[in-house]
């Protein structure tokens, strides 16, 4: 029932918080190693989640672990969403992110983050789907600005463009595309639902 109402009871990435203002929050993420797999829309087809099933499988979420040991994987939260094309491509933190071309906008990249136990990319069970790749992201800084409900593509165009707004106002640099962060599943009721859009910055 808590995961009805919001509770989140998985390993969240550990961060340090610079700035906190009225508007957003500057945070230092340590190093993590991530699950990413890329994929055309097209090609999960009958998958509304997209590529989630194929990583949930690789950690064992729907039962065998789908890795060479197998290992089962904790899940954590968020599930991380990059978009790099002009128009948001959604998926779960899990991280999604668009290409710039014509062709390639329409690819979406979903990441996990594997517990913090695995320091190293070699440290994690290796895939037996090839189309999962595992590898390391070092310490990186976001502005970072939570809000609650569904994570829709005009909700999230809106926080993204007033993150920016704010981030550039303060001086900070904007070093690549945001991240949507999704910290509950599907079935969570939308007013206990925990977001994040998350702008990486020099």
């Amino acid at each position: 029932m808590g995961m009805v109402f919001g509770k989140i009871r998985v390993e969240t990435p550990k961060y340090k918080v610079l700035q906190s203002t009225i508007d957003y929050e500057i945070r230092q993420y340590p190093p993590s190693v991530i699950a990413q797999l890329t994929y055309h829309p097209s090609q999960m087809k009958g998958d509304k989640d997209g590529g989630f099933s194929v990583l949930a499988n690789y950690i064992g979420a729907f039962g065998n672990p789908q890795n060479t040991k197998p290992e089962k994987i904790a899940m954590t939260a968020p599930v991380i969403t990059k978009s790099s094309g002009e128009k948001i491509a959604m998926t779960a933190p899990v991280v999604t992110k668009t290409g710039g071309a014509e062709d390639e906008k329409k690819m979406v990249t979903m990441e996990f983050l594997l517990p913090s136990k695995y320091e190293k990319a070699e440290e994690a069970p290796r895939p037996v789907d090839e189309r999962v790749v595992i590898r390391e992201e070092g310490e990186r800084k976001y502005g970072v600005v939570t809000f609650r409900g569904v994570a829709t593509d005009e909700v999230v165009e809106e926080k993204v463009e007033k993150l920016k707004q704010s981030l550039e106002r303060d001086g900070y640099k904007i070093i690549g595309e945001f991240l949507l962060a999704r910290y509950n599943p599907p079935w969570t009721l939308p007013p206990f639902r925990t977001n994040e859009v998350m702008i990486p910055i020099e």
